[in-house]
């Protein structure tokens, strides 16, 4: 009885942050994009750890890199959930690619414009290029960006093929991927299945087990790869592995 009263008082304090964190992100999200710069990253970071804790999820970096991390890369990972969009914000300083419906969701589209999410419409040839060159100019100005090779949420498995906009990106601007391996232990509740995106909180919210693992490996250097076909084959057999030592 006590710990349920205690667990309420949680969610409770949590989602009282969550609105004051919202309300305050949300209003600063209508300055003029000139007047949005790092520091509106930094909080749009901290926003992100705020709605993580209050759903309860129990996020955890795994580094199983050997070697330090680059200061500049190009962030990939599975797509499974919906959360990797906080997931994946909150612990690397990476602009993502995301795909052009996510403008339209009510406060966190507006949010996510204002934080610099690059947006692509994956139907229409002109759009990938238009998102591949504003990715480069990204990288250009030293700047760390993020995609999801599978092209989208695909389900708990690895979909394959990868797409090779990540690995042509790296090769032609010699910027090394760092992968990150993403395992969430209640697959069933995180999974995107095209849920509407609220109840897909909700699930997450209510989900068994809150435990959300992102292991990160070494960065990648183009320089060792011929072609992207080459590039994105090698990225794709290392997922197929991590996907049968941490799924299967």
């Amino acid at each position: 009885m006590i710990l349920s009263f205690l667990h309420f008082v949680r969610l409770l304090i949590g989602f009282a942050d969550l609105i004051f964190m919202t309300a305050i992100v949300y209003g600063l999200s209508f300055l003029p994009l000139s007047c949005l710069g790092k520091w509106y990253r930094c909080l749009f970071r901290y926003w992100c750890w705020v709605f993580i804790r209050a759903l309860r999820v129990d996020l955890f970096l795994h580094q199983k890199n050997l070697h330090a991390l680059p200061q500049h890369y190009i962030l990939i990972g599975n797509h499974p959930s919906a959360f990797e969009d906080l997931g994946m914000s909150a612990l690397f300083d990476s602009y993502f690619l995301a795909k052009v419906e996510m403008k339209d969701w009510l406060i966190l589209g507006r949010i996510s414009q204002a934080a610099g999410t690059i947006y692509v419409q994956r139907d229409s040839k002109d759009s990938r290029q238009e998102a591949s060159d504003t990715l480069r100019l990204a990288l250009e100005k030293g700047l760390n960006v993020g995609l999801y090779p599978e092209g989208g949420c695909k389900g708990r498995r690895i979909f394959l093929p990868f797409r090779y906009g990540a690995f042509e990106l790296s090769l032609k601007t010699g910027t090394p991927i760092v992968p990150v391996f993403i395992h969430y232990e209640a697959q069933e509740s995180f999974e995107w299945q095209s849920q509407h995106l609220l109840y897909k909180l909700w699930m997450i919210l209510r989900a068994q087990n809150h435990r959300a693992n992102y292991y990160v490996y070494d960065a990648i250097l183009p320089s060792q790869f011929n072609s992207k076909e080459d590039f994105c084959n090698y990225v794709q057999n290392l997922y197929i592995e991590w996907q049968k030592k941490y799924l299967e």
